[in-house]
């Protein structure tokens, strides 16, 4: 469709959301609903009953999707054309999780390229899960530390701690990502060298907090052999993933111990690559291979399926829906399952990062809005945090649930507790309490203060979720998840124009961060800087 009717579809979609009836009333309207809008994909159940958005607006939404190109647009970046115009880039995430017999042709060479990294990060699982990692020349590893940040930190570490029922005997692994040196010294606190491997993860091995992190690893491993009168040997300890084999030469890394990166891949989009490797050493190369099965499942259905079977897609229309027709501002995860607790992290990288943008592709200024706030907690304990104000504060903030059916363990009648206390919220966020119900439930003789506590205790409801159910916690069910969840981001990118792989934003506190250095230092003034900034560094130096 051309621009004009892309305008009119628009259009047309808030007057419709001016007139769409509550959440109760669709329900009464549209009995098929909580059928209709709940769809399978995998071993994983996404029901969107609950989101206030009758047949008609989907029929809207695929009509808008249709006028920007969306289609056409998934064919496209999974076909490798050059969709990141800004940095005229492929963006090839996708083709990591392809198998290697469904690759087109004119990407066989690069796929050749990244099979030739999951090679090497076999390798080098092997050898270390079969206590042979003197072949690579390291130590052998009790504990493996990834050193990285952004996109080289959130993803490998949420897949970590939600398959850690997973978890490879003999083997842990941790997390050295801020440069707030607190957190690195009391962990370096605790390891023994002798028995520690840290993987580097940076494209250019450049980046400011994990070169310093990684410096401040390696004086560690320096002062325990100086310890010992020994010479150190970096080598032994250090695995790298980057771009950069000489600056991992120079750092004391052995060549053949440096993993690579893609450009087409971007850091937030990277769990799945070599930046995967401190997942795979954690859970066993068979269950990171499954991961890859499960996100392929996900792609499968983005690139194949109908709108009305295209779950990443339906993801896209109710957060556009909910954001630019409906006006709510921000968004809550809570997953039901501990092992989940870095997703809303993970996903504010992920959708933040990618469509936090007010200009378009085309470096045109946006008229409407685009990403909302995403943010959240682990259930139950947020129950007993922010849940109030989700229930009755003033502002309306749609709800992600994520509940996993099998546990693993044993104690049933805890997960039945917990998967009680999910549906509870959802159910309540939609049926609220109203006033009479309320009343009747005040035991209170003052009839002035009974209707004054009666007021207190009333629910709105009408309030929207979605609840995502998995049948369990397993490395090919994450992977349908997360690779589910990418797909949405790019959904949204098309819904609001804007490229989903660049990160402009990020860059500018990089750049003042380092000509600040030198002030905080007390090397030089900060006169080019805003007065509060020149009087904080007064302060800071005082």
């Amino acid at each position: 469709m051309a621009p004009t009717a892309s305008l009119d579809v628009v259009k047309a979609l808030h007057a419709h959301a001016a007139m769409l009836p509550t959440l109760q009333t669709l329900f009464e309207r549209e009995p098929a609903r909580a059928l209709r809008d709940c769809l399978s994909l995998g071993a994983l159940t996404v029901d969107f009953s609950k989101q206030r958005l009758s047949a008609e607006s989907y029929a809207l939404l695929e009509r808008y999707a249709q006028s920007q190109s969306l289609s056409e647009k998934i064919a496209a970046m999974f076909a490798g054309e050059v969709i990141n115009c800004s940095e005229q880039r492929q963006v090839l995430h996708g083709l990591l999780r392809t198998p290697v017999q469904q690759v087109p042709a004119e990407l066989a060479a690069i796929r050749a390229q990244m099979q030739t990294e999951f090679d090497k990060m076999q390798a080098i699982c092997a050898a270390i899960h079969g206590g042979r990692a003197v072949e690579l020349g390291l130590v052998q590893p009790k504990t493996i530390v990834n050193i990285g940040i952004g996109g080289s930190d959130l993803g490998p570490r949420l897949v970590v701690d939600a398959l850690s029922h997973h978890r490879v005997n003999g083997i842990e692994v941790r997390f050295i990502t801020n440069v707030d040196a607190h957190h690195t010294q009391a962990l370096l606190d605790s390891l023994d060298p002798d028995q520690t491997v840290f993987v580097i993860v940076s494209k250019s091995f450049s980046t400011q907090e994990t070169k310093l992190n990684a410096e401040l690893a390696r004086a560690w491993i320096a002062s325990h052999y100086r310890y010992r009168c020994l010479e150190p040997q970096y080598g032994r300890h250090f695995i790298t993933v980057s771009s950069n084999v000489e600056a991992a030469r120079s750092f004391g890394i052995n060549p053949e111990l440096v993993l690579g990166m893609s450009e087409a891949v971007g850091g937030r989009y990277s769990l799945w690559s070599s930046v995967g490797l401190s997942i795979a050493l954690a859970v066993g190369w068979n269950n990171f291979s499954a991961l890859l099965q499960g996100a392929h499942v996900a792609d499968q259905n983005y690139q194949h399926a109908e709108p009305a079977e295209n779950v990443a897609m339906r993801l896209a229309f109710v957060e556009y829906f909910n954001r630019c027709m409906l006006g709510h501002a921000t968004r809550c995860v809570v997953p039901y399952d501990d092992r989940l607790g870095k997703l809303a992290e993970f996903l504010q990288q992920l959708e933040m990062e990618s469509n936090g943008k007010g200009v378009s592709g085309e470096g045109a200024e946006l008229a409407g809005e685009t990403i909302p706030v995403v943010w959240g907690g682990v259930g139950t304990n947020v129950q007993h945090a922010f849940f109030q104000a989700i229930h009755q504060g003033t502002q309306l903030v749609p709800m992600d649930f994520i509940g996993v059916k099998k546990p693993n363990h044993a104690h049933s009648e805890l997960h039945q507790v917990l998967l009680a206390n999910m549906l509870a919220q959802s159910a309540a966020l939609l049926a609220g309490k109203n006033y009479a119900q309320a009343f009747a439930e005040t035991k209170v003789s003052d009839s002035v203060l009974r209707e004054s506590i009666a007021r207190q205790r009333v629910f709105s409801g009408n309030r929207p979720s979605t609840t995502f159910l998995m049948e369990e916690l397993t490395p090919e069910a994450l992977g349908v998840l997360l690779a589910m969840l990418e797909n949405k981001t790019h959904a949204l990118s098309v819904l609001w124009n804007v490229n989903a792989f660049d990160q402009w934003g990020v860059e500018l506190g990089k750049v003042l961060a380092n000509e600040l250095l030198p002030a905080v230092k007390g090397l030089q003034d900060a006169a080019r800087f805003d007065a509060s900034t020149q009087n904080l560094i007064r302060v800071l130096r005082a």
